[in-house]
């Protein structure tokens, strides 16, 4: 397992509030030469040390788990492995040291980085009469619920306040919201065909029409969400305000992805479903069938459960199509996904297209050591329209390995023995063995023989870098 890098967080968090070595050594009641090896990984941190940096820098424990430094060193490490950019390699230490020594800048680097990719694949996009844009709105988008830990204190507390006032069990939770929607806001919702459409809301006759394609839990999810939409609208705001988005298609990206995030906390409150995801040890199917809503849905809400004084297991979680589009990401358990181009196709993500329906479960370890315990399920839309080809998803999750003891899908996997070991990227990945590889890796050179075909596609020489 890669060890925490506690020492990387301390210091991003010291220097975010504008305090020296010395200022905060006094305290914690150390000294600052002592405080300097910590930062710099080379002391460790006691128990009661640790619980006195939490209430000094204000921030829970969580928040010093170097999560967030890894996610930045993974980054760091993909930019500068561009060989565009034509740099030599740039070591390791070098990378991590810029992300905890100045991780603005190293943020700046990534969100310029982005913005040159913009430019060079899309640069039709930029000329826009407000002027250029740096970033895709779903980017952009993606990167506001990402650096909130996707969790919205706010919103909870909105849908809290509603659905105590409904008093509905799940399995009655649509038909009070429905009763909810009529007489409180005169909203009627019907059910019928739509041509090109799966939800229609007309403001001037307040009527939901809802397409009947739609299964029982995906109804319930849009008229919350429309309940949502006229009771939230000022918590959403409150939340989205403070943004500094650079399109307008960015601000509405974020606005809609809250209320689908209010909607879920009233369809399945946050601590019934905590108590039942611990219950059920995370089994995704039944905590769905417990409050009525989809395999998708329920998995969505696992990896928002990250209250402050009642936190659940921290979960990554994806959304990927056939192609390995990625247009949900979230990543509380500190997974560093790859934020440009395909990830490895050895991860169990792309295996479960071969399964629909089946949830297929695998222990990924990536070559820095980092372990997950990582399941999967392909899951049907359905179809406006007949002839239309199924939009098919794959809805991944999962959770550093020592928390798999907590999750029903580790029961009967020798957890030391089954491990599959795999990359961010073929670019990014030495791993020299590996059959399934795509792309020889950035920083090596090729190291080609006529006389001998191995195990890869593409043998390069380890120790020589570009």
């Amino acid at each position: 397992m890669a060890p925490p890098l506690i020492g990387r967080s301390i210091r991003r968090l010291r220097l975010e509030q504008g305090l020296t070595q010395q200022a905060l050594a006094l305290r914690l009641g150390i000294s600052p030469s002592y405080l300097n090896l910590i930062e710099h990984d080379q002391r460790p941190v006691t128990a009661s040390l640790l619980i006195k940096l939490g209430q000094v820098l204000t921030v829970d424990l969580a928040a010093l788990s170097g999560t967030r430094e890894r996610q930045v060193e993974a980054g760091l490490r993909e930019v500068l492995s561009d060989p565009l950019l034509g740099l030599d390699q740039v070591p390791e230490a070098e990378v991590a040291t810029m992300a905890s020594s100045a991780p603005q800048a190293a943020r700046a680097m990534l969100a310029l980085y982005r913005a040159w990719r913009v430019a060079r694949e899309d640069a039709s996009g930029l000329a826009l009469p407000s002027g250029r844009r740096l970033l895709l709105p779903n980017e952009e988008a993606r990167d506001f619920f990402h650096d909130r830990a996707n969790h919205f204190a706010e919103l909870e507390q909105v849908a809290e306040t509603i659905a105590g006032e409904l008093r509905a069990a799940p399995a009655e939770m649509n038909h009070a919201v429905a009763e909810r929607l009529r007489r409180t806001h005169g909203v009627t919702v019907s059910v019928g065909r739509l041509d090109g459409a799966l939800r229609r809301y007309d403001p001037a006759l307040r009527r939901l029409d809802l397409s009947e394609s739609l299964p029982r839990e995906s109804r319930g999810f849009q008229m919350a969400f429309q309940l949502m939409l006229l009771e939230a609208r000022e918590a959403v705001e409150a939340v989205a305000a403070p943004a500094e988005l650079t399109s307008a298609e960015a601000r509405a990206l974020v606005r809609i992805g809250l209320l689908n995030y209010a909607a879920a906390a009233l369809l399945m409150p946050y601590a019934p479903f905590l108590a039942a995801a611990r219950d059920l040890r995370h089994e995704v199917e039944a905590v769905a069938a417990r409050f009525g809503v989809s395999f998708e849905q329920a998995a969505h809400r696992l990896s928002t459960l990250q209250r402050t004084d009642a936190r659940g297991v921290p979960f990554f979680f994806l959304r990927v199509d056939p192609a390995g589009n990625v247009d949900k990401r979230f990543s509380a358990a500190g997974f560093p996904f790859a934020r440009f181009g395909g990830s490895c196709p050895k991860w169990i993500v792309h295996q479960a297209f071969a399964t629909p329906g089946v949830t297929r479960v695998q222990v990924a370890q990536l070559p820095d050591g980092a372990a997950f315990l990582c399941f999967a399920r392909a899951i049907a839309a359905p179809t406006t329209h007949w002839g239309e080809p199924a939009p098919v998803h794959v809805v991944a999750m999962g959770c550093d390995l020592s928390r798999a003891a907590e999750v029903v899908y580790a029961d009967g996997l020798d957890l030391a023995r089954a491990v599959v070991g795999i990359g961010l990227s073929c670019r990014l990945c030495e791993r020299t063995e590996c059959r399934s590889r795509a792309f020889p890796p950035l920083e090596h050179r090729l190291n080609l023989d006529p006389n001998e075909h191995g195990a890869s596609p593409w043998r390069f020489e380890p120790t020589r870098r570009i």
